[in-house]
């Protein structure tokens, strides 16, 4: 099992390094990468990160997963973004799991993947997803290939519905048993 998380200048700490912490304790094997032009990135609160493949070295055939962490990065770039509602959706049009967190949602809404669908956000990220169903007191929800989840409190939800989805219950909850959660 392999996964990619999505890293961005000004992404959300917790949700992007928890989340893939937590994934790589359950066994996946978790590459991050950019669309920026830099493998060095620096997070919402100040940490020097190292990501691991610039966009065009990767090969996305070969990833079971994607994760997209919220963060201010997201009301930054969201309008202008191609990459990451290309990439979200190329993952989804091939059955592949589309994971995101806080405000990283909003890339899945304008590229109309949560239409129809339910969801959770980030207060305020419901208006990128229209025709969508907005369960804002969930802190993670699966709805087929997609999960959500609000924000940084979610985390280990998150991430116990990603593992859940890609092995079994008994491997979710052993995770989270594991952690003493």
């Amino acid at each position: 099992m392999k996964g990619l998380i999505v890293f961005s200048t000004n992404m959300e700490d917790v949700e992007a390094l928890a989340t893939r912490a937590l994934l790589i304790r359950a066994g996946i094997k978790m590459d991050s990468m950019t669309f920026e032009n830099d493998k060095e990135i620096t997070t919402a609160f100040k940490q020097q990160i190292k990501v691991d493949f610039l966009m065009d070295e990767v090969d996305y055939e070969s990833y079971d997963l994607i994760v997209i962490p919220g963060g201010k990065y997201v009301s930054e770039i969201i309008d202008k973004d191609v990459n990451i509602k290309h990439i979200v959706t190329q993952f989804y049009q091939k059955n592949k799991l589309v994971a995101a967190i806080c405000a990283g949602p909003r890339f899945l809404g304008q590229a109309g993947l949560l239409d129809g669908k339910s969801f959770t956000a980030f207060k305020g990220s419901e208006v990128d997803m229209p025709k969508g169903h907005y369960l804002p007191h969930k802190k993670a929800v699966r709805d087929q290939t997609i999960i959500t989840a609000r924000g940084a409190g979610a985390v280990y939800e998150f991430a116990y519905e990603i593992v859940k989805y890609l092995f079994d219950e008994n491997k979710a909850n052993s995770l989270l048993e594991n952690i003493l959660f």
